[in-house]
């Protein structure tokens, strides 16, 4: 699958300006293609009780699954700031675009694509949970 990197970028910055984000100023956006050719999206969404903000790739992934799309892997994820220009995913958004894409999921990165396997080395996965569940 051929990816639109700079199509997967504007989906991102266009999520990005839909973003609430009243406490940081930093508006997000995500944007994922799946591989049916599918393109969904998230933005940030904070809360005073700043546990409680949603990163725009959580957005991404809930309309992922609340679409129907989430039956066909991601293939391709940017994240983007305000301004369009690229942001790498937190560590619990690393693990939660693993889960919908897997290691080979690509990441926009400002030099270029990278795997996500090369940004969550060592990952925990659902294997783990299996191997490591104890009996009852």
């Amino acid at each position: 699958m051929i990816i639109d990197w700079p199509a997967l970028r504007a989906a991102a910055t266009a999520a990005a300006e839909r973003a609430y984000a009243p406490y940081s100023g930093l508006r997000v956006g995500a944007a994922g293609l799946t591989s049916d050719g599918q393109v969904v999206t998230g933005c940030n969404v904070e809360n005073s009780s700043y546990g409680l903000t949603l990163c725009a790739e959580c957005g991404l992934v809930s309309a992922l699954h609340a679409s129907g799309a989430g039956a066909a892997a991601l293939q391709a994820v940017a994240v983007v700031a305000g301004d369009g220009q690229p942001l790498l995913p937190c560590g619990r958004c690393r693990q939660l675009l693993l889960e919908a894409g897997g290691p080979d999921l690509l990441v926009d990165t400002a030099e270029g694509p990278v795997e996500l396997k090369v940004l969550l080395p060592a990952a925990f996965t659902g294997a783990d949970l299996a191997a490591r569940r104890e009996a009852r």
